[in-house]
């Protein structure tokens, strides 16, 4: 896949994935409407984790469209095995900055039906992950994927990135 039709599949399911999922549904379960008696320090945590969120997705959409030649939706996946930036420390970047976006928002808003949400979403993911993009993964990439698998950890971003060459 050529860069420009990466980039604009990229854009089209950033706005389509992660915009429903940490934005619009968010919205609908609060409106955006901020418990002003909530604790300040917590509405600052919270903003920041929605801006760090956003900003991390936006990396990783990049590098599927620069080192992937391709986008995260499963219908154009990517050429080559995304392992760079943020990946090299983590392997599911984007549930993690889509995660923290939700969670940040309920912090932000002072809301608890956004944490139940947060966790029902990254349950949600984690099973797809486990369950369908992982074989997927498995079988499009074989010993590729295996051994960046075995190198970088899945949710708990380990301080130095993946030692091995071929990931």
């Amino acid at each position: 896949m050529r860069r420009p039709s990466a980039a604009a599949g990229s854009a089209l399911f950033f706005a389509v994935a992660p915009g429903v999922v940490a934005g619009l549904v968010p919205w609908l379960l609060t409106g955006w409407e901020v418990d002003a008696d909530w604790w300040l320090p917590l509405r600052v945590l919270g903003g920041a984790m929605v801006i760090a969120g956003a900003a991390v997705l936006v990396h990783a959409f990049a590098r599927f469209v620069v080192e992937g030649l391709g986008t995260p939706a499963p219908v154009a996946p990517t050429e080559h095995l995304v392992v760079g930036g943020l990946y090299r420390y983590v392997r599911n970047v984007m549930y993690i900055a889509v995660t923290a976006a939700i969670l940040g928002q309920a912090l932000l808003l002072g809301s608890v039906a956004l944490v139940i949400y947060g966790v029902l979403a990254w349950a949600g993911m984690a099973a797809f992950v486990k369950l369908h993009e992982e074989p997927a993964l498995a079988r499009r990439y074989g010993a590729q994927y295996e051994a960046y698998r075995r190198a970088v950890p899945a949710w708990w971003p380990r301080l130095s990135g993946s030692r091995s060459r071929s990931s």
